[in-house]
């Protein structure tokens, strides 16, 4: 895992919640919402800050879907715009324990999605879902040009 997150308490500025089905109509859905709405706090489609939160998102949510998928039980994407980064959480409803991050083979289909994780994100975490059952997966991005930002999500309502 990257560096742990800063003990010190964040200010949210917004915060952007959806349940979404364990599907790979889910995964997909997650990813475009998520871009959407990093475009609508001022953080462009083609940033790098968005194209990284644009991957962390779809691995976690294909991650949720796969492995943490339980037969009617949704998953949940939440995005929060902190002081200095982009926080994303996929949480899931499987209580079973957290993989750990492995290296995949050279001709395996799977398993380098945390890895991608772990190289773009500035900071991750797994959690205990609250309420249980089941686990979150946080990833924080921090962004360039915070306090400009702000000042344009603030003034939007």
């Amino acid at each position: 895992m990257t560096a742990p997150f800063a003990p010190q308490p964040t200010v949210t500025v917004r915060v952007f919640t959806q349940r979404l089905s364990a599907t790979p109509r889910g995964a997909r859905l997650a990813r475009h919402l998520a871009l959407n709405q990093l475009h609508d706090w001022g953080i462009p489609y083609d940033t790098p800050t968005a194209e990284n939160i644009e991957v962390i998102v779809a691995e976690l949510a294909a991650n949720a879907v796969t492995h943490g998928r339980v037969p009617g039980r949704d998953f949940e994407l939440r995005l929060s715009l902190v002081t200095g980064s982009v926080r994303v959480e996929v949480a899931d409803t499987r209580g079973e324990p957290f993989a750990a991050v492995r290296p995949s083979g050279p001709l395996e289909d799977g398993g380098r999605g945390l890895l991608l994780v772990d190289a773009l994100a500035d900071r991750w975490e797994v959690l205990d879902r609250e309420p249980p059952p089941g686990k979150t997966v946080r990833a924080e991005v921090d962004v360039p040009g915070w306090p400009a930002l702000v000042g344009r999500v603030g003034s939007d309502g």
